[in-house]
């Protein structure tokens, strides 16, 4: 079945969902504990804010982490159903 055809199928975005909320959110914490590990350990959180989410890097720390999430999530979806 065409990657296209799969697109048209319900079943397809409820796994899709499946598998991209937890990727996302999985990504999401280990950046976290990579980029502000030593911050976390503190429980500086204006610390990770201003490390992580001020002056418009949130833009970059949330768009990669949901445009990666969403390619990931299309491409297993799509190798996993029949």
């Amino acid at each position: 079945m065409k990657f296209s055809e799969k697109l048209k199928q319900p079943v397809f975005w409820s796994n899709f969902l499946k598998v991209a909320l937890p990727f996302f959110f999985f990504v999401t914490v280990i950046s976290l504990l990579v980029n502000s590990w030593t911050l976390l350990a503190s429980l500086d959180f204006s610390g990770i804010v201003a490390q992580n989410f001020a002056d418009g890097k949130w833009i970059h720390f949330w768009g990669m982490k949901f445009s990666v999430s969403i390619i990931y999530g299309l491409y297993v979806t799509h190798k996993n159903m029949k």
